[in-house]
């Protein structure tokens, strides 16, 4: 079978037993926000901003999740400019203020690293105001390099709950002719988006609340309007 496959498959077994406990934890969030009808405002620097987007206005996705999609956090315009921004003291708060964010709002941060000035000063003002803040981040990699942020401090050091994503050092599963290749956040990332979009829909209706969903725009006889009108403007597209 193929390579990369064959080192994914126990990756995944073991990124869910080992955050039984944070999984859980963090639905209780998401379910939470569900019920007192609050957002889940995911943020995502570099590839990141991937698993924003697989909550986010999607086939199955909660109403509820918003991506925070700044240009200048992606590889929109430069891989290299956006790489620098997220590691620039004091953009965190350009972003924040950019943003609708609500007080009861849950925060999810992802950063592989936790180490960059962005992603830490995101979580703090989050932190700040008052917001629980969930991180997937991959301890392995954030212990063993010192932060970025003059506070010393990483991502997993601030965040209430801290979803493992068991990405080894330096991303890949796979070392071909000397190279660690084949990427193993993105998928861990998505992975642990869906569970918790899953779960936490499970128990919003278990307290008696209906979650409102995106139907696949694709599929004749599904119509998202009712869950456009009711976050309206709390939705970046809208």
């Amino acid at each position: 079978m193929f390579e990369y496959f064959n080192h994914l498959q126990p990756r995944l077994t073991s990124l869910v037993e080992a955050n039984k406990d944070t999984l859980s934890k963090a639905t209780e969030l998401f379910t939470k926000a569900i019920v007192d009808d609050k957002m889940v405002q995911v943020l995502g620097t570099g590839h990141s901003h991937m698993i924003g987007l697989e909550g986010f206005i999607r086939a199955g996705g909660l109403g509820n999740i918003n991506a925070i999609l700044d240009s200048v956090l992606l590889t929109n315009d430069g891989a290299l400019r956006g790489s620098a921004m997220e590691k620039l003291s004091g953009l965190a708060e350009v972003v924040w203020n950019d943003q609708n964010i609500s007080s009861g709002d849950v925060i999810m941060i992802i950063s592989n690293s936790g180490r960059n000035a962005l992603p830490i000063e995101f979580a703090k003002i989050a932190k700040s105001k008052g917001h629980s803040v969930i991180a997937i981040t991959s301890v392995e990699q954030s212990s063993k390099y010192e932060s970025r942020h003059s506070s010393g401090l990483k991502l997993m050091d601030i965040a209430d709950i801290v979803i493992d994503n068991c990405v080894p050092t330096g991303d890949g599963l796979c070392n071909i002719n000397g190279n660690i290749t084949g990427a193993f956040s993105s998928i861990a990332g998505m992975l642990i988006m869906n569970i918790l979009t899953v779960e936490a829909q499970k128990e919003a209706i278990k307290q008696g609340v209906t979650p409102l969903v995106f139907s696949s725009q694709n599929v004749d006889g599904f119509n998202n309007d009712h869950v456009y009108k009711h976050f309206g403007s709390r939705l970046k597209s809208m």
